[in-house]
């Protein structure tokens, strides 16, 4: 009868859920985490993809009184970061550096060989003329927002590694000006 005590604290099973709970929830814990993260991380990418697009219908309604390239920059920064309460830009996450604006010419040949050339410049752009033989001619307006999204974690997944620690994540939209 001395080993009656010890076979009932080995069939006790009161506490046993409290040490079950104390072994998931460190797991469970990290991965509501690293949802959530992710989840900021498309959101992030979904607002630049917006902005993207918003400045590409912009420029397509009216560029107003400033250049190509500066209403796509300015739109595509006002959509991304918000507004202020005087109805201003707010200046950050991105900037003006952030978007690219790049112009293409596609030429078809009548052999179906195409040439493409491509400028950041508007100026250079305008010069671009298609060479004798040409069946076809296409110009186009392409507008690339970048950002950089920081994890809460610096844990990368998918063998992913930048030498700053973070997700360099970017958006494009473009459309056919000719």
């Amino acid at each position: 009868m001395k080993n009656a005590p010890k076979l009932r604290l080995i069939a006790d099973e009161a506490g046993a859920a409290v040490i079950e709970l104390a072994l998931v929830a460190p797991v469970l814990a990290l991965l509501t985490i690293g949802v959530v993260d992710i989840s900021n991380a498309y959101g992030r990418k979904l607002a630049l993809e917006q902005g993207a697009q918003r400045a590409i219908e912009k420029v397509m309604q009216t560029t107003g009184s400033t250049t190509v390239e500066t209403t796509l920059k300015t739109e595509a920064v006002c959509q991304v970061n918000g507004m202020t309460d005087d109805g201003t830009c707010k200046t950050s996450p991105i900037s003006a550096s952030d978007v690219t604006v790049t112009y293409r010419q596609e030429c078809i040949d009548s052999g179906g060989t195409i040439t493409a050339k491509t400028s950041n410049s508007a100026a250079t752009f305008d010069t671009y003329v298609c060479g004798v033989g040409t069946v076809k001619e296409a110009k186009y307006l392409e507008v690339l927002v970048a950002d950089k999204y920081v994890p809460m974690f610096s844990t990368h997944f998918a063998g992913y590694n930048s030498s700053d620690g973070t997700y360099h994540i970017s958006a494009t939209a473009g459309m056919r000006t000719k």
